[in-house]
């Protein structure tokens, strides 16, 4: 008699390991596919950093100058790849280093993941050496934050925060760790998050809300679309590409919009805000609907909200509830993920064309090259200005680069008149406005995408606030190239001081360092441009450069960006001079 062999189960025992907190912290990281991070050591987070020694050929961690470098370095890499970036720091003052960042991932809806260290668990409260309440301090600019004080703790509240980072509108997320936690042992395993309980990450689109929204879409004479960030967190940049083609309606962006869409497709009629284009400013408060696609009416692309748009019906595509009706009333909202939405919506929206408005817009944008642009990018006179040094950009570039602004007139400038074939190509501190964002982010960016140009316009104000990170550029050879246009002032706190402070320049001129040689004290090639025909080789140089390049483009000093719409003011009443 035989007897029938005995069949092996299929399903695999997963074996568990004894490990350290620290030694879980990097193979939480490796579960969520972080290999790329940012930060800076000390003391309350060494256990953490002695175990990513150990796993130098599995996580590439880099040293960066300044904690606030490291979240901005995060932030660059997510916003170009679409993943979450991971920045880690000591207690006290590394961890309060990071908070700017944090806010500024926060209102720009960065995912984002911050580790920091803690002192042990018993000395909690006692304000032991390098103690701060992060997880207070940090409560009100995170998505989600909490505070690990023991070790088997660690690998469900990784799961959590990665998820919780990611999904629905994305955002930071902090993990503060006690140094016992660290050190204490036990059994690990690991299993990603894929729902938490009380939290949505997204509401599920309503049908009715759908229809609704196309009945008034294909009745309206005078659509506008303003498009922002949500088009890109969503990645659905196709679907609404689709969407404005079928219903022939003419597209405007936010400053966090812009590269969702080409910058020469037919139907992009520019940039709404207080330095947005002339055309979609003027006509907001003629359409006669409104639909706003991933965007939140931020105070600078609405202006007064007495006289923003009371003319038009308005349609909100939003994932976050807390953002419709906040600023401004929608008639239909239509919740979820914008992805989702478009292509519910598109079967429901008629096929159309709006040939005589779109025409207002082009009749508009036609004033303001006359009395804005022409002047900008073709100067008469002897300075050079920044909007000629990015017509060179774009030259050499053809729209394939990725542009990563800071914060000033340079920005402004920058989502004026870069050309992007490309999404996730605009990196810039949008709602915070971070002056020091750049160089940190583009570190980042490069090395998110390292096959694409990264290009970093800064202010020669802003660029000196993390200039430190040069040193994070030496050590990681990370080919960025620098771009600083210096006009020795804080630009854009002078242009208001000159148009609404009878010219009182207080505290904005600077004196500025010899920067091409602080620039080749890091090892890094550089130049100087101060005359016109010397400009277009410049760029071209840099832009043919295989390492990191500086150039320095010294600008008219009071070069101003125009149009404007005055604090309070109208969209209507948009400046062109």
């Amino acid at each position: 008699m035989t007897t029938k062999p005995q069949t092996q189960s299929l399903a695999k025992t997963k074996q568990k390991l004894h490990i350290s907190g620290a030694e879980a912290v990097v193979k939480c990281l490796l579960e969520e596919g972080a290999d790329l991070i940012y930060g800076y050591p000390g003391g309350a987070i060494m256990p953490v950093y002695d175990e990513l020694y150990k796993y130098q050929d599995k996580i590439n961690h880099v040293l960066t100058r300044h904690e606030q470098g490291a979240t901005h370095a995060a932030q660059g890499f997510a916003r170009v790849t679409g993943k979450v970036g991971v920045a880690i720091a000591t207690s006290g003052p590394g961890a309060t280093n990071l908070i700017t960042g944090i806010a500024d991932a926060q209102i720009d809806s960065t995912p984002m993941v911050c580790i920091t260290g803690q002192v042990a668990s018993h000395l909690l409260g006692s304000d032991a050496f390098q103690e701060t309440d992060i997880v207070g301090i940090s409560t009100p600019v995170t998505k989600w934050n909490y505070q690990i004080t023991k070790a088997s703790e660690i690998p469900e509240i990784f799961a959590k925060a990665f998820y919780i980072a990611r999904s629905g509108r994305p955002g930071p997320v902090l993990i503060d760790i006690t140094k016992d936690a660290q050190f204490d042992t036990f059994d690990f395993e690991y299993e990603k998050c894929t729902s938490v309980r009380s939290y949505k990450a997204k509401p599920e689109v309503n049908l009715e809300e759908v229809k609704a929204a196309a009945l008034l879409i294909n009745s309206a004479k005078k659509p506008m679309v303003v498009f922002g960030q949500g088009v890109i967190l969503g990645e659905a940049e196709k679907e609404f590409k689709e969407f404005i083609e079928k219903a022939g309606i003419p597209s405007a962006w936010t400053i966090l919009g812009l590269s969702a869409l080409p910058t020469e497709h037919e139907l992009n009629i520019g940039m709404v805000g207080m330095h947005g284009n002339y055309a979609p400013n003027k006509l907001t408060n003629e359409c006669d609907l409104l639909i706003a696609v991933g965007m939140r009416f931020d105070d600078r692309v609405t202006g007064s909200l007495n006289t923003y748009a009371k003319q038009a019906k308005v349609i909100h595509f939003e994932i976050d509830p807390a953002e419709v009706d906040k600023n401004v009333k929608a008639d239909v909202a239509v919740l979820g993920d914008v992805k989702e939405s478009l292509a519910e919506i598109l079967p429901f929206v008629n096929k159309n064309t709006h040939d005589k408005w779109l025409e207002e817009f082009n009749k508009l944008e036609a004033i303001e090259f006359d009395k804005v642009k022409k002047e900008d990018l073709f100067p008469t006179k002897e300075g050079l200005t920044m909007g000629e040094v990015l017509k060179e950009i774009n030259n050499a570039s053809g729209g394939d680069a990725v542009i990563v602004s800071d914060v000033g007139q340079h920005q402004m400038f920058a989502c004026r008149y870069a050309k992007f074939n490309q999404t996730k190509s605009n990196i810039t501190s949008g709602g915070l406005g971070t002056m020091g964002f750049a160089l940190p982010a583009a570190i980042g960016a490069k090395m998110g995408v390292p096959d694409r140009e990264v290009v970093m316009i800064a202010g020669d104000g802003g660029y000196q606030m993390t200039i430190q990170e040069l040193g994070t550029i030496l050590q990681t050879k990370a080919a960025v190239k620098i771009v600083v246009l210096n006009n020795e002032y804080l630009g854009m706190v002078r242009q208001w001081q000159q148009l609404f402070f009878d010219k009182r320049y207080a505290s904005t001129e600077m004196t500025n360092p010899d920067f091409v040689t602080i620039a080749k004290g890091y090892s890094i090639d550089a130049k100087r441009v101060t005359k016109r025909e010397d400009l277009a080789s410049a760029v071209q140089e840099m832009m043919e450069s295989k390492e990191a390049y500086f150039l320095e483009v010294c600008v008219e000093k009071e070069n101003n960006v125009f149009p404007m719409i005055p604090t309070g003011a109208s969209v209507s009443d948009i400046r062109l001079e």
